[in-house]
């Protein structure tokens, strides 16, 4: 298992249309996916369980992949959150 943290720098966070853009992405791997802030975790292939964590603006969270394409999943879904501008 592998994970990476990243601060949310959409002023909007991961709100629902973000979200279930990341969660379509995350769908594209066979790893399992997981979201962490704090002391929430969420399976990052479920929007309503990546909408309970509660992810805003300025947030720290942990993505963590587990699988045999752990690297690759992280690698995109690290992108695709740095990159969100909603």
């Amino acid at each position: 298992m592998k994970s990476i943290e990243i601060v949310i720098t959409n002023p909007t966070g991961l709100h629902t249309r973000p979200g279930a853009a990341f969660v379509k992405e995350a769908k594209l791997f066979q790893s399992e996916i997981t979201v962490q802030k704090g002391e929430k975790t969420a399976n990052g292939k479920s929007l309503m369980k990546l909408l309970q964590v509660g992810i805003s603006y300025q947030d720290k969270i942990s993505i963590s992949a587990d699988g045999p394409d752990e690297e690759a999943a992280l690698n995109t879904l690290s992108s695709f959150v740095a990159a969100l501008k909603d």
